[in-house]
């Protein structure tokens, strides 16, 4: 896909190294855009590597990793603030190590989001866009997830009090809430849940897919669409809103 606008622009995607940020850095890359990915692993520089873009590996939640690499950005036209992290947190679950992980889920998923949007604000400029991955859990909700529900609720926070804030300077913000996606965090996530609950993971996904408006499980680049949409220059008048892509699952 190729809208108006894309080409040469200077494009940041964050947790670019799989899943749904790989698809987007992906469709941006075929419409010319000037491509930066980033994510806290080193496969990030093979799959940049793949796509003639750059790759840095940055840890969303490292202040210092951020600046530094804000620093050394000349500009920047669209920020996607891609990077997150999934897992399930029951809330009867005392452990250390589900308290951790609900840390850390809201460290990455909105703490890192914040860090890496405020480090590089002063690179965009007037028609910047900053374009946040939220989901369809921000919108509904999933027993068991109660960590990361309640960050990517807090993603639609974010791009609506970023969008007020920025306005005044010419920059959109929005979200896009993809709903299920085949991504090892969502096998990994039905996994658990089929582990959790008794029940196969293949009874699991037909109920998922059996909830959608339009059947079959979606692909990474089965969301990139509305990223390119709401970078280009046809969105210049959206901001402040939640873009659904789940197939019908949670009509909005």
């Amino acid at each position: 896909m190729n809208l108006e606008g894309l080409a040469g622009r200077t494009v940041v995607v964050t947790g670019s190294s799989r899943g749904i940020g790989l698809g987007i850095a992906r469709a941006f890359s075929a419409a010319g855009a000037e491509l930066i990915m980033l994510a806290d692993d080193p496969v990030i520089h093979a799959e940049a590597e793949r796509l003639g873009a750059r790759g840095h590996e940055v840890d969303v939640t490292r202040s210092a990793e951020v600046e530094a690499f804000a620093a050394a950005l000349p500009k920047l036209d669209v920020l996607v603030n891609n990077a997150g992290y999934e897992r399930l947190t029951p809330l009867d679950d005392a452990s250390a190590e589900n308290e951790a992980t609900f840390r850390r889920i809201l460290e990455i998923n909105v703490t890192g989001m914040f860090l890496m949007t405020r480090a590089l604000l002063p690179k965009l400029s007037s028609g910047g866009r900053v374009i946040n991955t939220a989901s369809v859990w921000s919108r509904t909700a999933e027993a068991a997830f109660g960590g990361y529900v309640a960050s990517k609720h807090a993603v639609i926070g974010l791009t609506k009090t970023w969008a007020k804030e920025l306005g005044p300077r010419g920059i959109t913000v929005n979200a896009v809430c993809p709903g299920w996606v085949r991504t090892e965090a969502s096998l990994r996530s039905l996994k658990r849940m089929s582990e959790r609950s008794g029940t196969a993971e293949e009874t699991l996904l037909d109920g998922v897919v059996a909830a959608q408006a339009l059947p079959g499980f979606m692909e990474p680049e089965d969301v990139a669409g509305p990223y390119l949409f709401l970078a280009s220059d046809l969105a210049a008048s959206v901001t402040g809103q939640s873009l659904g892509v789940d197939r019908g699952e949670a009509p909005w």
